[in-house]
């Protein structure tokens, strides 16, 4: 088992990750012949995972406080007259979400390559790190066009589509839960990501393991 252990595709041994063992057995276990490459992708998905969280926390995190996806229109004092409407009015904020989604998306993107660069191609042999960090940040580039593309054409329409199926859950949750349209592009717009997260991710794994370190055995 030891012996095992030392083929594993980390050479360094300054690095340790405690999720090592369980990634390596179950890549030896069912990864057959292409036993490395799975672990890589496994390796690559706890990273994505990190990503994913720094991703939609910074995007909830901005939406709630400086970027919202909408704006109420219904001022102070026409609530003081006594029109409240069921659904308040409201202005979708395309440029909000689109600026949103982009910040979450470079954080993420950093955090994405330090960890593949020392955790799942440690043995890459280049030696150009500003070259990697180019050609990664370059795909990133082309999966965050597609994801921001995506998003900000489908958020409104994702919104209203799951906010039939979503309201009878909430108030089960919480019964005196009311959706606005702020709220509502809030839900669009995180499962939207969610979805393009999913495919980018993939993209951003074959791309980057035969171009950016295409020199890992």
């Amino acid at each position: 088992m030891s012996e095992t252990v030392v083929n594993s595709i980390e050479p360094s041994r300054w690095f340790r990750n405690p999720l090592n063992p369980p990634i390596h057995y179950l890549a030896q276990k069912y990864g057959g012949s292409k036993w490395k490459e799975v672990e890589r992708f496994l390796r690559f998905a706890c990273v994505g995972v990190l990503g994913a969280i720094l991703d939609i926390g910074t995007l909830t995190i901005l939406q709630a406080t400086i970027l919202p996806p909408a704006r109420n229109l219904v001022s102070p004092l026409v609530a003081m007259a006594g029109y409240e409407p069921d659904l308040p009015l409201a202005q979708a904020l395309d440029a909000n979400v689109a600026l949103a989604t982009t910040v979450a998306f470079v954080i993420a993107v950093l955090n994405n390559f330090v960890w593949t660069a020392l955790w799942v191609y440690p043995d890459s042999r280049s030696r150009s790190v500003r070259r990697q960090l180019f050609q990664f940040a370059f795909i990133s580039v082309v999966g965050w066009a597609g994801r921001t593309l995506w998003i900000t054409l489908s958020y409104q329409f994702v919104g209203r589509i799951l906010t039939p199926v979503v309201i009878p859950i909430l108030h089960v949750v919480q019964p005196t839960f009311e959706m606005t349209i702020v709220t509502r592009n809030r839900f669009g717009t995180l499962v939207a990501q969610l979805i393009a997260m999913a495919v980018v991710m993939l993209w951003n794994f074959f791309a980057n393991r035969y171009w950016t370190f295409n020199d890992v055995d």
